[in-house]
């Protein structure tokens, strides 16, 4: 198991490497390689995968909020190990899909880490973790009514990321922009609903 990761970059580097030597990369092999605590990594995984084209498949946005809210409640109660149901754990994509989209990403990552790290790491101690982990339940529960509507959940989803990052790279700065987006993007969302 692996130290747990600290940028975007080494979420990134344990999932080409799992790609290196297996034919797929099963989310449960994410996790072990992400180490036992990687709560914030799974945070940033997840969302993104909605956001990709993947995402418009009927009915996986509604499944990945439903992953989504259980890690965010076991971050709630304080759980020290991310524990997955078997069902997820065995779900895997071929090495090469892996390897391309590590690729595609490394851009963003890198931009990533340069700009978000350790401002404000109080922040992203337990009790605000436990807050955060509430925001994202929340958000987790916008996602299935969104997914009525054409890309309506990109804007949770993004919030959902924004924290999950925070939470890795200990960024209290982004954790509050987290807050803030996370509260936009529940107003969006009421917005879309209601305009139907």
């Amino acid at each position: 198991m692996a130290d747990e990761p600290h940028s975007v970059g080494d979420i990134l580097d344990a999932i080409e490497e799992l790609a290196k030597t297996n034919d797929e990369v099963a989310v449960g092999d994410v996790v072990e390689a992400l180490g036992s605590r990687g709560f914030g990594p799974f945070l940033i995984v997840m969302p993104l995968i909605d956001i990709s084209p993947i995402g418009s498949i009927p009915g996986l946005p509604t499944a990945m909020a439903l992953v989504i809210a259980l890690v965010a409640v076991q971050m709630a109660l304080g759980r020290e190990h991310l524990w997955l149901p078997g069902f997820v754990r065995r779900r895997a994509i071929g090495a090469d899909k892996a390897r391309k989209a590590v690729a595609k990403t490394r851009g963003v990552a890198r931009f990533m880490d340069r700009c978000f790290h350790g401002r404000l790491p109080v922040l992203t101690n337990p009790p605000f973790v436990r807050a955060a982990a509430i925001g994202v339940i929340l958000l987790a529960c916008a996602v299935p009514p969104l997914e009525l509507l054409p890309l309506a959940t990109t804007a949770p989803m993004l919030a959902i990321a924004a924290f999950g990052l925070a939470i890795t790279v200990r960024d209290g700065a982004l954790m509050i922009a987290a807050m803030v987006l996370a509260a936009t993007a529940i107003a969006v969302g009421a917005g879309l609903w209601s305009g139907r």
